[in-house]
């Protein structure tokens, strides 16, 4: 059998010291291979948003281990994290983060410009991402000029432009009404059947967790459950 994507062994983090210390992670133990459309979820303070930020090297643990393809994570200095962060990981997050003064394409090709690719090269794929957001012929519009729902496409074609990995989503459909959500997760339900990519996804919303093939929930810092689903149609 061969090793899973993603591995947590008795990860634990604790954020302060002394009476002030609280402990967000209590000792993890989770796999996720290659492929898998994983939902966390879990009350305020149950750790799932620790996680997502050790998962993208975002945060370190306090004691146990990460691993990703094999490779101990918690090893790697801050510019090798960062260099994992660039080239196999992609983020989407409920607040889009999209740089207001500048065109959806130029938000799009940020990553690419991170990793140094040529300006046309740029070009070429961040309009293939917008296009398979379904974003074409929005390309010079401003976030300003676009609804939330085509903001937060613009925020997972930026995500996809470096053909991540892993799509790591925290509460992509927070910020959307009933009817853009289930536009964004049918398009991740996409991504992961069809190119592959492993997401990991935290949302509060159970409606939307079901669109995974997996449901994980965090009480306390330790994983209460981990089932599998029977996905939407």
């Amino acid at each position: 059998m061969s090793e899973p994507l993603i591995q947590l062994k008795q990860m634990t983090k604790t954020y302060g010291t002394g009476l002030a210390a609280m402990q967000a992670l209590c000792g993890v133990d989770l796999a996720i291979d290659s492929g898998e459309f994983v939902a966390i979820m879990g009350p305020s303070g149950s750790g799932k948003s620790t996680v997502m930020n050790i998962l993208g090297c975002l945060d370190v643990p306090t004691t146990g281990s990460y691993f990703f393809q094999g490779i101990e994570v918690n090893t790697l200095s801050r510019n090798q994290r960062a260099l994992l962060r660039r080239h196999y990981l992609g983020f989407v997050f409920q607040g889009f983060n999209l740089l207001s003064r500048t065109s959806a394409l130029e938000n799009v090709e940020l990553p690419l410009i991170y990793r140094g690719m040529p300006t046309a090269e740029r070009h070429v794929r961040a309009r293939k991402a917008l296009d398979i957001v379904g974003l074409t012929g929005w390309e010079d519009h401003s976030p300003a000029e676009l609804s939330g729902g085509q903001q937060q496409r613009v925020a997972i074609a930026r995500a996809i432009v470096t053909e991540p990995t892993v799509l790591l989503a925290d509460e992509p459909t927070g910020n959307l009404d009933s009817a853009r959500s289930r536009e964004v997760m049918e398009m991740l339900c996409a991504f992961n059947r069809d190119l592959g990519i492993t997401i990991i996804m935290v949302t509060h919303e159970p409606d939307m967790a079901e669109y995974a093939k997996r449901i994980v929930h965090f009480v306390d810092g330790l994983i209460a459950s981990d089932n599998l689903t029977e996905q939407k149609p």
